[in-house]
């Protein structure tokens, strides 16, 4: 879990910067307000304006400790450059992200410390969680939508801070995943997302400030994924 811009300052959506390594069609950026991706996550896109005209960044992908920023043509740059991150991919990433915090917490409450098996957030507007949940009553699950958009409109305050690696692994709940657990940062802490006092996990994803920024969330269909795992599918109403 590296310490990126875009959590430093989550606001800088334009930016000038400059290419340091380049090859046909993806370049690495002195320094990027762009999310990676990650722990199911989709990655930012946005723009690129270099010398000669402007091209989209599609994504970006992770190599040998570089974040290779993707481009939907073949070119391969150099020199300064302006970047614009796409807002409002960024804001429907965050709204599933916090919204699926928010899901997350509620299961954990009512169905006995169930843990996550797996997630995905998209760009789309849509979102899965998979839960250990053998004994789960889909019908109860179904309820969650509303408890849900029940704390999405009481305005809790969303909030991140780090705490230290030992604290993040000694502190019931605060990981959640039933196989993989955040990396440490550089510096040997880990980032946590608090949602008022509903819930406070590890996490390096992008989320609002405040839960009342987020559309209402749709619970649009569950899954039994196995003899254990119920996949839950939730979209942006």
């Amino acid at each position: 879990m590296p310490h990126y811009l875009c959590h430093e300052q989550p606001d800088l959506l334009e930016f000038e910067t400059s290419v340091i390594a380049s090859r046909p069609g993806a370049v690495v950026l002195g320094r990027s307000a762009l999310h990676p991706g990650g722990g199911g996550q989709v990655s930012d896109a946005g723009t690129l304006t270099h010398a000669h005209g402007t091209v989209r960044i599609t994504g970006i992908a992770p190599e040998d400790g570089m974040l290779w920023h993707l481009l939907d043509e073949p070119l391969e740059l150099s020199g300064n450059v302006h970047v614009a991150v796409d807002a409002a991919r960024r804001a429907a990433v965050a709204q599933l992200h916090t919204g699926t915090h928010i899901l997350n917490a509620l299961v954990y409450q009512r169905f006995a410390g169930a843990l996550v098996t797996g997630a995905q957030i998209n760009a789309d507007g849509t979102a899965r969680m998979d839960f250990d949940l053998p004994e789960a009553d889909n019908d109860a699950l179904r309820l969650l939508e509303e408890s849900t958009n029940e704390v999405i409109r009481s305005a809790m305050e969303v909030r991140t801070y780090y705490v230290s690696e030992a604290e993040a692994k000694s502190t019931q709940g605060l990981i959640r995943s039933l196989s993989v657990a955040p990396p440490p940062t550089s510096d040997g802490t880990v980032r946590i997302v608090e949602i008022g006092d509903l819930d406070r996990q590890a996490c390096g994803g992008t989320h609002l400030t405040n839960t009342a920024q987020s559309r209402p969330i749709r619970i649009v269909k569950i899954e039994n994924k196995g003899r254990r795992n119920r996949r839950v599918r939730i979209e942006l109403v």
